[in-house]
């Protein structure tokens, strides 16, 4: 009776490790397939899909965040639905839908906590990473018709903070976890008009914010919270014909190198160079059309650019040292998202009306493999995981 017993047990042991090879998850990573609300489950070692997960809603603004393991992501829907998926099991792992209009996320300085930023209702709401209980609810300022203003631009920061911004009140908040799920909030008002979008620092010193109701960028040092918020490239563009903005720029991924950091212009063919020291603009580079995202290779020498409608069949490298454009490459119609491995060996990019994501050798400049995938748009590699603000 028990060696039957314990034969069964061995060989479903055997079944489960037969479907669930050991392997690590460093080189594991996502692509968002907007259109049918799933995504795939890539791997950047061979260059290969290894699955897709489906049943993911709205994921027309989604974004991910990933465990401290780099087993879990954490994908947020612009729906307001928070799903947990398994890199592993290629499942859901949990899901539940926390807000009516969200858009982005952050996961916490030592990885306990989950912050969701919601249009709807407006404000954050903090989920527990393992089970996305909910453990804090932190609702924006009422506004007069009432509602609550919309938060964007969440970060998460040293010290177990999230940092965010309130597109219709002009503010920016900060909440301190580090004594618990009762967070310290603090509130910097009149920052500028209409916050739509932030970045932090690599080295989670500085929240900026970019601003769609006027010129400039707000600038949070979280070092010396108690000097406030400063404006940065306040006068660019005051008194200039502004072009028709297409799409506003996303401010993640900019690049800093050799003391400069390179910011995608609102409205202009150009990526704007600022000194990292004093936060001036010191140059502004000529680009092919309005850039989206200026992502930067690991080492900080090169800068792909790609560009909002009708240029978003192009990508542009840039030079950071000379500024000059070194290439310009044609991927294909509708190049959304653009994300360099952990050490910069390659660059994976989505072609969303092309159906496909390529992958391309960012030093010789020339592609590598093309892989199908349905409307694909945001590509997120877990070694996220071990970077502030991503």
């Amino acid at each position: 009776m028990i060696r039957p017993l314990l034969a069964c047990i061995a060989s479903l042991l055997l079944t489960a490790c037969a479907q669930l090879p050991l392997r690590g998850t460093g080189d594991l990573g996502l692509v968002v397939e907007r259109a049918t609300g799933s995504l795939l489950i890539i791997d950047s070692s061979h260059q290969a899909r290894l699955g897709r997960v489906e049943g993911l809603g709205d994921l027309s603004h989604a974004s991910a965040v990933f465990s401290r393991d780099q087993r879990y992501a954490y994908l947020f829907g612009r729906d307001g639905g928070l799903t947990k998926v398994d890199l592993l099991t290629q499942r859901i792992d949990k899901r539940l839908i926390q807000g009516g209009n969200s858009i982005g996320g952050a996961i916490s300085q030592d990885g306990r906590l989950i912050a969701v930023s919601n249009y709807q209702p407006g404000g954050v709401k903090v989920f527990d990473a393992v089970t996305l209980r909910q453990v804090a609810d932190i609702p924006a300022t009422p506004l007069a018709n009432g509602k609550r203003s919309r938060v964007v631009g969440l970060v998460d920061a040293p010290g177990q903070r999230f940092v965010f911004s309130l597109f219709d009140t002009d503010e920016i908040w900060s909440a301190d976890f580090s004594q618990g799920n009762t967070p310290a909030i603090t509130r910097f008002t009149g920052i500028g008009r209409q916050p739509y979008d932030a970045l932090i620092t690599a080295d989670g010193r500085y929240y900026m914010a970019g601003l769609f109701g006027e010129d400039g960028m707000a600038q949070l040092d979280l070092w010396h919270p108690e000097h406030g918020v400063k404006r940065v490239l306040a006068d660019y563009g005051r008194g200039q014909e502004k072009l028709p903005v297409y799409k506003m720029p996303h401010l993640e991924g900019w690049a800093v190198a050799d003391n400069q950091a390179f910011v995608p212009a609102v409205g202009r063919h150009q990526v704007l160079v600022m000194d990292a020291r004093t936060w001036q603009q010191t140059a502004a580079i000529t680009v092919a059309g309005q850039p989206i995202f200026v992502t930067a290779r690991p080492d900080g020498r090169q800068l792909w650019v790609n560009f909002a409608y009708p240029d978003n069949d192009r990508v542009q490298v840039l030079d950071s040292e000379t500024h000059r454009v070194v290439a310009d490459l044609r991927p294909g119609p509708g190049v959304l998202h653009m994300e360099f491995t952990g050490r910069g060996e390659q660059l994976w990019l989505s072609v969303r009306d092309g159906q496909q994501v390529q992958v391309w050798d960012p030093y010789r400049l020339t592609l590598l493999k093309t892989l199908p995938a349905d409307s694909p748009s945001g590509i997120f590699f877990s070694n996220r995981a071990q970077k502030m603000g991503y």
